[in-house]
């Protein structure tokens, strides 16, 4: 109970405190399993990201975070596993198949949030998307992936602030895509790259 007050609260902090709006374009907010992906700024952009979700999505998408930084604390620990119920993965190079733990929450039906980045970004500018985002959709060919842009986060969260600014920030969620066949693993890497990108583009002119 503790857990779901925690979570509760943390989610009604985050609205109250950035206004967070989530608008759906050509694509419906329904509950059925995807793969939402985003630009990748700050640890805190997937409990933006989840927290602005309806509550009928929500309780059903898990987000990818580094094992590395949520694992450092107690109180991180207790964030990661308790409140948001996300997917750790091991960045290290130790590890022989970092998407295994991606991959099982896909086959239990869950749908994820993901940043395909891989890092976080400071500049304005997309980084190269990895390559772990398309070995997904290989294996996953019917699920659908969405594009979320997050809009104004990096002055909601500069670097080195540990607590948000009050500010506006607008999500776009973007058509969805499937991989083509036939389709190399980079042309699928550049058009999720141009969907991201163009969900950005068509934020409404005063967000």
């Amino acid at each position: 109970m503790f857990d779901k007050f925690c979570t509760i609260l943390l989610i009604n902090f985050a609205k109250f405190l950035t206004g967070v709006r989530l608008i759906w374009r050509d694509c419906e907010p329904v509950a059925k399993q995807r793969i939402y992906y985003a630009n990748h700024s700050s640890h805190a952009d997937f409990v933006l990201i989840w927290s602005a979700l309806p509550k009928h999505i929500r309780e059903n998408t898990r987000a990818i975070a580094a094992a590395d930084y949520w694992s450092k604390t107690a109180i991180r620990k207790f964030m990661i596993h308790k409140m948001f119920n996300a997917v750790l993965v091991d960045r290290s190079a130790k590890t022989l198949n970092p998407l295994k733990p991606i991959l099982e929450a896909l086959r239990d039906g869950y749908s994820i949030i993901i940043f395909p980045e891989g890092t976080r970004n400071k500049e304005d500018v997309l980084l190269p998307f990895k390559s772990g985002i398309y070995l997904l959709a290989k294996e996953n060919p019917e699920i659908e992936i969405v594009p979320i842009w997050l809009d104004n986060f990096k002055r909601v969260m500069p670097k080195g602030h540990f607590i948000p600014l009050p500010l506006l920030c607008t999500l776009v969620a973007g058509s969805a895509v499937k991989l083509k066949e036939g389709e190399t693993k980079q042309e699928f890497l550049n058009r999720l790259r141009d969907k991201l990108i163009a969900s950005g583009e068509e934020l409404p002119k005063n967000s």
